[in-house]
């Protein structure tokens, strides 16, 4: 985890993309889209790591606000914790920073939430693991806790 930031519970690092000139719309400006898949390939592999499972697929996608432009050549680093474990989902909070070299930090870019479901091989929901879903929503509740706390 990367320590708590504002009051909200330690986000993970999951994953960096680099923005290409392919992925540039005619405004200079990553495609929206192209940050869509990346939030939903860096959730779903968060998710199926926490749940220790790949069965899972994507049912829902809360509101994206891109708060600032992503240009060619910007490192973007998305990190994410969990919002909520349901009997077959898990929900997660998801951000994508940009890596300010010259300055030494992260602005973010954007942010969601995005759930998950596990499904079977017929592709029907089934029930995550009751060990794995304690752990988690017991992790969940110590992580608050712990931020109203101290």
């Amino acid at each position: 985890m990367t320590g708590h930031r504002n009051g909200t519970p330690a986000m993970e690092y999951i994953t960096t993309k680099i923005c290409q000139a392919g992925q540039i719309g005619i405004h200079g400006n990553l495609f929206g889209g192209i940050m869509l898949s990346w939030f939903d390939e860096a959730g779903a592999s968060l998710a199926a790591y926490l749940c220790l499972t790949p069965n899972l697929v994507t049912v829902k996608m809360n509101e994206v606000v891109f708060k600032k432009p992503v240009k060619t050549g910007d490192h973007i680093r998305f990190f994410g914790r969990v919002h909520a474990v349901g009997t077959s989902s898990i929900c997660l909070f998801l951000e994508a920073r940009r890596v300010l070299f010259d300055k030494g930090g992260q602005e973010l870019v954007c942010s969601t939430e995005i759930t998950y479901v596990k499904i079977n091989g017929q592709g029907r929901p089934v029930a995550i693991d009751p060990v794995v879903r304690e752990r988690l929503t017991r992790e969940q509740s110590c992580k608050v806790s712990n931020d109203k706390t101290g």
